[in-house]
């Protein structure tokens, strides 16, 4: 499960706990779903540091024993293999509201479009050949409306009308992974705390300085690996998750065409638009997530008008124009 890195480490670190009279939070650091993750919280009466962290890990690794697609073993693989096998809570949580986003985005967010991501080099194994017959192919079996969830007498299980079918959970399993620790840290009582893993952010409450959370951006021009050296933003947030989706690092170039990351579901194809970040600031991590993958996906005229119709959803884009990089954010996004 990985995704585009968004978020330069060194900033938020910095300045969550940079300035006068901060407190001491917890920080908890350690390795999940083939990257790092980090936890900063305020102190929890009767639980102290040691225990959160193994117990974050354990609910972290029980997700890479779910959804990742890299973990061979894991259910999302042995589904994807073909097994018929009776699936956990976590994997019929993250299904069911992948389905329900799905069905809000016309399609354009679709864990079910795995084949697709794999045929062009950005899923779980090697490129295929690369047709438009292969591609047409594929797309008679992708749909999440053609699979659904079914309940036996050894519990619930994933029923696909075509066997080729594969799920494909990187657009939104990180973000929900911030979810779930989150959840644990609200059922310690935990008021204060960032949950960042592979630069996907779940926040709530004050950084240890007392005021909100604050993020870093880099700017998203093409081969930009340098986390945190060129900074678009700076952004102030708390009590939401924050997701930045772009393709300004994972892609490659073929006969002078930029092939990106981020496929289309309708045409079966990388997109090939402007729009090069969205970042999304949402009640959740698991809808940022999948909400920056929307717009990433269906481009900035699309997205602005995503962005309008829905009261409560905060998000700055960066698009290109006339060889200039412009930006979009609502009104309540707080940059420096």
């Amino acid at each position: 499960m990985y995704r585009n890195a968004i978020l330069p480490l060194i900033i938020f670190l910095l300045l969550s706990a940079a300035g006068c009279g901060s407190r001491d939070y917890i920080r908890i650091e350690g390795f999940a779903q083939g990257g790092t993750y980090h936890v900063i919280c305020s102190p929890v009466p009767g639980h102290d540091g040691q225990e959160i962290h193994d117990r974050i890990d354990a609910r972290l690794l029980g997700i890479d024993g779910t959804l990742s697609g890299y973990n061979k073993g894991s259910l999302l693989s042995r589904l994807n293999a073909g097994e018929d096998v009776p699936l956990n809570d976590l994997f019929t949580e993250c299904f069911n509201r992948s389905r329900e986003i799905w069905e809000e985005t016309s399609g354009a967010f679709d864990p079910s479009a795995a084949p697709l991501f794999d045929l062009w080099g950005f899923g779980f194994s090697n490129r295929g050949n690369v047709t438009r017959e292969a591609i047409d192919s594929i797309l008679n079996f992708v749909g999440m409306d053609k699979m659904h969830l079914e309940t036996r007498g050894d519990g619930v299980h994933l029923v696909r009308n075509d066997p080729r079918m594969k799920l494909n959970f990187n657009a939104i399993a990180q973000g929900f992974s911030c979810d779930v620790v989150a959840r644990y840290l609200d059922s310690l009582g935990c008021t204060d705390y960032l949950v960042e893993i592979g630069r996907e952010i779940r926040c709530k409450g004050n950084n240890a300085s007392g005021g909100p959370w604050r993020i870093g951006l880099d700017r998203p021009y093409d081969g930009n690996m340098d986390e945190g050296k060129d900074l678009q933003a700076i952004i102030e947030v708390s009590d939401c998750g924050i997701v930045t989706s772009g393709n300004y690092r994972k892609f490659y170039v073929e006969d002078g065409r930029k092939y990106a990351h981020t496929i289309d579901p309708a045409t079966g194809e990388p997109v090939s638009h402007n729009l090069l970040s969205a970042t999304v600031v949402a009640a959740d991590a698991a809808t940022a997530d999948a909400y920056a993958t929307w717009m990433m996906v269906v481009g900035t005229d699309r997205a602005r008008e995503i962005i309008s119709s829905k009261p409560g959803l905060e998000a700055l884009l960066v698009y290109e124009e006339d060889g200039r990089m412009c930006t979009f954010q609502t009104e309540n996004i707080k940059t420096q």
